[in-house]
């Protein structure tokens, strides 16, 4: 399925390296327009669910520029090797997926486990078996911990390692989360309280089960879920890194080369913002057919467009000053009704041991798509009825509250996928100066 609704339509496949299909990026190439709004999904499990996501985004664009005679646009859609978690689904959007209660996996889930991490059907096997029986001792916890990481590990200093952090050199490769080698245990029974903090409602231990001094580890199944989920999303977003600069950047400098007058938009959701924002790396140098960049609910550090770290010396984001390469804004959409982004990250960011240093509600752990771009000067700070009422900034980094429409959603999540309404479609177009002067 390639077909989103809109015409003219394309998409373009990244591997896990980073190579794309070589006649899909040709067939890109051929596209006759001014103006190409190129979208890239965050959590995902299916190229038909990534394309119908498109469609809803891209559905109110065409109406919107029925003005605009001399625009010709064009969309494209990224797909990338990504997962999520199916008791995770964006609202008002169709959710085929057979979700089960409490810790245990659902089947949709176990397929994309299989699906992402391939080769290690066993290891995912014996997670979900685990996750459904939910042993009462500490023995499992140190298995499922070792379990995980086994899932998700690449080797230290490997080019994966390299495109995982969100600050530092952009040389500087990172090993695997401190998540996966402190005590399972007691990361889960956080992962549980934070669950909790979100609105989930954990399943309650039997009186048997109490008497029996059980109890207080059955709900800690619920957060070694989390800490899956969390493992899976940070091997999710090394590979956002990697495929952004490795592949999105040069295609960029492709299309430059070929269609020279063709102006692009990009567009990111979650890890998909993690994407777009690393493709500004691997842009060749010269390149400036980039007009514009808009993060929706985007899941990495909001310091990660800094040039210096306010609280290290010396240091600064690892996409430090590249919005100098968008030749136009920088757009950051965030909202507080995003727990995904408000809560859970900022402790699995926490938990990733960039710094033992920081206390755990410090700003270091705060996530793009929570509270927006930090640490840049001269940020334009809207409201979305600003940004929609008024002169887009046309330059520079611009954070949007888009709390007015991005609020539904149930926890754990809550709004994180909120993100089909017209009006961020009317702030891409804004952004990119798209049927305007």
């Amino acid at each position: 399925m390639t077909d989103a609704g809109v015409e003219p339509y394309r998409e373009i496949t990244f591997d896990a390296d980073g190579d794309v299909d070589p006649r899909e990026r040709d067939r890109l190439a051929e596209l006759d327009v001014t103006d190409l709004v190129m979208f890239t999904h965050g959590w995902n499990n299916s190229r038909p669910v990534a394309t119908a996501l498109y469609e809803h985004f891209f559905a109110p664009i065409p109406g919107l520029l029925s003005g605009a005679r001399s625009v010709r646009i064009g969309f494209a859609g990224v797909i990338w090797p990504s997962m999520a978690f199916a008791d995770q689904p964006i609202p008002n959007f169709p959710h085929r997926s057979i979700l089960s209660q409490g810790p245990a996996l659902d089947p949709d889930t176990v397929q994309a486990l299989r699906r992402v991490f391939p080769g290690r059907d066993s290891t995912v096997e014996r997670l979900a078996q685990l996750l459904d029986e939910q042993p009462q001792e500490r023995g499992a916890f140190d298995e499922f911990g070792l379990l995980v990481r086994q899932l998700v590990d690449v080797p230290f200093g490997s080019l994966d390692s390299r495109f995982a952090p969100d600050m530092g050199p952009d040389d500087m490769p990172q090993s695997d989360p401190a998540m996966l080698y402190e005590d399972t245990l007691a990361t889960c029974t956080a992962f549980t309280e934070a669950l909790e903090e979100t609105g989930v409602e954990q399943e309650t231990a039997s009186a048997q089960e109490m008497f029996l001094g059980e109890g207080g580890l059955k709900r800690v199944w619920a957060g070694a879920k989390e800490l899956l989920r969390q493992a899976t999303y940070y091997a999710m977003k090394r590979r956002a890194g990697t495929i952004g600069q490795l592949g999105l950047g040069p295609l960029l400098g492709h299309l430059a080369q070929t269609r020279p007058d063709m102006r692009v938009h990009l567009v990111g959701h979650s890890f998909g913002a993690r994407l777009v924002g690393f493709s500004l790396r691997g842009l060749p140098d010269g390149v400036r057919n980039v007009k514009s960049l808009t993060m929706l609910q985007g899941a990495f550090s909001h310091y990660a467009f800094t040039g210096h770290l306010p609280h290290t010396v010396g240091t600064g984001g690892a996409l430090g000053g590249m919005q100098e390469r968008v030749d136009g804004p920088v757009v950051c959409c965030y909202s507080h009704f995003d727990t995904a982004l408000g809560v859970i990250y900022p402790l699995a960011s926490k938990l990733t041991g960039d710094s033992a240093s920081l206390a755990a509600d410090d700003q270091r752990w705060g996530a793009l798509g929570h509270d927006g771009i930090q640490a840049v000067e001269h940020i334009a700070q809207l409201t979305l009825a600003d940004a929609l009422g008024g002169e887009f900034p046309k330059s520079g980094c611009v954070n949007i509250d888009a709390a007015a429409v991005v609020r539904n959603g149930d926890p754990p999540g809550g709004a994180h996928g909120d993100i089909l309404h017209e009006e961020l479609a009317k702030v891409v177009l804004a952004a990119g100066r798209i049927g305007t002067a």
